[in-house]
């Protein structure tokens, strides 16, 4: 058994405990999947990361990021979560920006007021078919005509992204999550202009036959920025998610030069060793 530095980092959030954690692993070199698995699921938590050394000489570190049930390419608030510690455990990056390396490939993250990463390329966007909504409809138990807009919003977890009239409206919803099915469901709706957020936004989704909402979701709000900043939202604007799970995420997009940037305060909730 040996002791390896241990964080667990509380992301899109400036105040302790009202935002989404995410375990982080220092120098997990040594550890076995088995080991890092076995950890994950012990944490309980949404993810659990493990940071390595890169085997990419551009990168600055390399991320494994695990559920407690299996391997993740890549989510969101666990690369923010995770850059924070590498940053806070003294690691120096090349360049300007920090690069992580993963499954994925290299994610690019700037460090300006807050951590962002640049939001992955979509592997399915566009219009969503009818017999997907009235599922969608009927599992968050709102009339079909209550669905405003929607787009698949797919960077790998295979989001859809729907919009319903309003914030009210999104935080009223109380799903079905039996007829929801293993639809991965993303809804968003705005606050009226001059709100602290522009929108709300909720993440319904199922793993390993059981239904979940998740307090604050990276990949989902990249995705949603992609579709909706520049068109129906600003450039940049600031999300709230978690609210019903008496959280308060806040998700800062910004579309910058045909980039979509998903950036959000980290805070370390517990510093120490974990023994593996």
């Amino acid at each position: 058994m040996s002791s390896f530095e241990f964080r667990q980092v509380d992301v899109f959030t400036n105040e302790p405990l009202l935002g989404n954690p995410v375990a982080v692993v220092h120098g997990a070199d040594g550890l076995t999947d088995e080991q890092m698995a076995a950890f994950a699921r012990w944490t309980n938590l949404s993810e659990t990361t493990f940071l390595l050394a890169p085997t990419d000489p551009a990168a600055d570190y390399r991320l494994r990021i695990f559920t407690v049930s299996g391997e993740l390419p890549f989510a969101g608030h666990p690369t923010l979560g995770s850059a924070h510690a590498w940053l806070e455990a003294g690691g120096t990056p090349q360049g300007t920006n920090l690069v992580q390396e993963c499954g994925v490939g290299l994610v690019e993250l700037r460090r300006e007021e807050r951590i962002a990463f640049a939001a992955p390329e979509l592997i399915h966007g566009g219009a969503v078919d009818e017999e997907t909504l009235v599922a969608i409809a009927r599992g968050l138990r709102v009339a079909r005509e209550d669905i405003q807009d929607a787009q698949w919003c797919d960077n790998g977890p295979g989001w859809v992204g729907v919009m319903l009239a309003d914030a009210e409206a999104v935080l009223a919803v109380t799903p079905d999550h039996a007829a929801l099915g293993d639809h991965k469901v993303g809804l968003v709706g705005r606050y009226p202009e001059g709100s602290e957020c522009a929108v709300e936004v909720r993440a319904f989704f199922p793993a390993d036959g059981v239904a979940f909402e998740d307090p604050v979701t990276g990949s989902l709000n990249a995705a949603l920025g992609q579709w909706l900043a520049g068109s129906r939202l600003p450039e940049a604007y600031v999300a709230s998610q978690g609210t019903v799970m008496r959280r308060r995420g806040r998700v800062h997009i910004e579309r910058a030069g045909g980039q979509v940037w998903v950036g959000g305060d980290t805070l370390t909730t517990i510093h120490g060793t974990a023994e593996l």
